[in-house]
């Protein structure tokens, strides 16, 4: 077992990941002892004055926190996940597979199954073994749950051009726009115009989609708190599940799974929706850097 599992309070341990380029800062805090303010996620998590990521994942046994707790019987590790501004948020597709990651690189498991608490529940996680001769680490696989479809649906609209939107929750909200050529996303830092508002009241993830093929798209993703990533776990669950139904492949009619590659900017994922609606998502995880915090990053509001 490795040393930087118990992080010292005053200089805590750090280590920089990411799966599909989707990177995050991992900060070790089995007991729960590190006070995490929103203002220091957002220091951390800053390109030029901090270490950079897309978001924090606190690694957190849930026995030792309040949200988790009654988790702790069926998962022994809670991912306490922010976004880059500091916000809370429920889950992250990309933040478990990298979280996996990272407790398979402490030694606290090995290759196979088990199972990761989150705010939107406990996710089954699967890391494979590395392909023989490869040298690379093998995907992991997420059992994300099932996708829920709101009935109320809001138009994004940028640079004059208005699309219909689908809406898609996969444990945090989700936008499905599908348009003819990416591009027309625009520039994704700031956060697309959508109306109404009131159906999102926290904010939502915007999906830009293309179709590349048979059961094979692309897109580009604003993500909330954070601007455009560089891939997004859940966000491409929705995406897989959108474009099913818009395809007539909904596996609960047809009693078939349905599999989609999708395209990110920083890599693929692969998208299985079984029969029973539970969604499979395939992927690359990646541990690339650690180190310590320097105190001033955590130090203050």
């Amino acid at each position: 077992m490795r040393a930087q599992t118990t992080p010292s309070t005053a200089s805590p341990a750090f280590l920089k990941g990411h799966g599909a380029e989707n990177d995050f800062v991992i900060v070790p805090d089995p007991d729960g002892a590190i006070e995490l303010s929103p203002a220091a996620v957002a220091r951390l998590c800053d390109r030029r004055a901090g270490i950079g990521g897309d978001g924090v994942l606190r690694v957190v046994r849930s026995a030792a926190h309040p949200e988790a707790r009654s988790m702790a019987d069926r998962a022994e590790w809670f991912m306490d996940y922010r976004n880059g501004d500091g916000s809370v948020a429920e889950m992250c597709g990309n933040g478990v597979r990298v979280f996996a990651r990272y407790l398979e690189h402490a030694g606290l498991v090995g290759a196979g199954d088990l199972a990761i608490a989150t705010r939107s529940g406990v996710k089954q996680v699967h890391i494979a073994k590395p392909a023989p001769g490869s040298g690379a680490p093998g995907d992991i696989t997420v059992m994300m749950g099932r996708a829920r479809f709101p009935a109320d649906e809001a138009t994004v609209t940028v640079d004059g051009r208005t699309w219909p939107s689908r809406n898609v929750n996969m444990g945090n909200p989700h936008a499905v726009v599908f348009v003819e050529d990416l591009d027309h996303a625009g520039e994704l830092r700031s956060t697309p115009a959508y109306t109404p508002s009131s159906i999102y009241p926290d904010g939502v993830n915007i999906e830009f989609v293309a179709d590349r093929g048979p059961r094979h798209v692309a897109m580009r993703v604003h993500e909330r708190g954070a601007g455009e990533t560089r891939a997004c776990g859940t966000g491409a669950c929705a995406v897989a599940v959108a474009a099913a139904r818009r395809d007539g492949a909904d596996p609960a009619a047809t009693g078939a799974p349905v599999t989609y590659t999708v395209d990110l900017l920083g890599g693929t994922l692969t998208i299985t929706e079984r029969p029973d609606g539970e969604i499979e998502m395939t992927g690359p995880a990646v541990i690339v850097a650690e180190g310590r915090i320097a105190p001033a990053l955590l130090s203050g509001g």
